[in-house]
């Protein structure tokens, strides 16, 4: 038997459905901050030759994938300390993009836990991870989401429906949104 326990703003939600969603808006700056993760512990990963470190970048990916940062070390550091306590910005972004290129990121890792256990292929799984370096740089210090990129293609292809994001290219919805988010981080710093 399931049980539905009520969030702290009174909406019912469940506990389990609101831990198992994504943000929408997301703060480019937290995002940021967990490619700026991602690429340390990927490094590690190749530079240091630490290959069970893969199912550590895999589960990450996983966690960000179906959670958001609620299951995610890298991500609830980011939301909680990076960007609204040491970086102290926020800028308000699409959620399902991110959600899509943290998918391709689970794709890379998997590939590459997959390579090295299960094939025993370690150069080509390190290769894999070198690519995820790259675009994981590109996000955190250029500010360059190839995986947002690729996913506003794919939306104008028709290859992801319009209502997966019909907010993404809804101006009056982007600015309402970042108001809202910016009231609500406003608040969590008030109450913090």
């Amino acid at each position: 038997m399931a049980t539905n326990v009520a969030t702290s703003d009174g909406s019912g939600r469940g506990w389990l459905r609101e831990t198992f969603s994504f943000p929408h808006p997301v703060n480019e700056y937290a995002a940021r901050s967990v490619a700026a993760m991602v690429v340390v512990l990927a490094l590690a990963i190749v530079l240091f030759d630490v290959r069970w470190l893969l199912f550590v970048l895999a589960y990450g990916f996983l966690a960000r994938v179906l959670t958001g940062p609620s299951l995610s070390p890298m991500g609830m550091l980011a939301t909680k300390l990076i960007a609204p306590k040491l970086l102290k910005r926020n800028r308000a972004v699409a959620g399902p993009p991110k959600r899509f290129a943290q998918t391709v990121g689970l794709v890379f890792s998997v590939t590459a836990v997959v390579l090295a256990y299960g094939f025993g292929l370690v150069g080509a799984a390190y290769a894999v991870v070198g690519v995820l370096i790259f675009f994981a740089a590109l996000e955190a210090f250029v500010g360059f989401c190839t995986g947002c990129f690729v996913f506003g293609y794919l939306m104008r292809w028709g290859v992801i429906p319009d209502d997966v994001c019909e907010r993404c290219n809804n101006i009056q919805y982007a600015e309402e949104a970042i108001a809202a988010f910016e009231a609500e981080q406003a608040q969590k710093q008030a109450t913090s």
